[in-house]
């Protein structure tokens, strides 16, 4: 499901696009993988921190990717710390 909410890219030198639910369950799901968890628990946890997500997108027509960065951050360490401090992480330490 696309989101009618344009997401500015990082240092705004790539042109902005169309938020992506399947994008993000996919980064989520692979932050939890990667922290070797089961991965029904993984695609249970991405679903359930993309609809928060979406719920606080929806009170916002434009964000910058680090916008979802940190609301995304912010709700996985509710249902996974690991796997949230690798997301987190993930552009700084690649």
């Amino acid at each position: 499901m696309d989101l009618a909410v344009d997401i500015i890219k990082r240092g705004g030198k790539r042109q902005s696009e169309r938020f992506n639910r399947a994008k993000l369950h996919a980064s989520i799901v692979a932050a939890c993988l990667s922290v070797r968890t089961p991965e029904g628990h993984a695609e249970s946890t991405a679903a359930a921190v993309c609809d928060k997500v979406i719920e606080w997108l929806q009170q916002h027509p434009e964000v910058t990717s680090q916008d979802i960065r940190i609301v995304t951050t912010r709700h996985l360490k509710i249902y996974h710390p690991e796997a949230a401090y690798l997301y987190e992480q993930h552009r700084i330490t690649i």
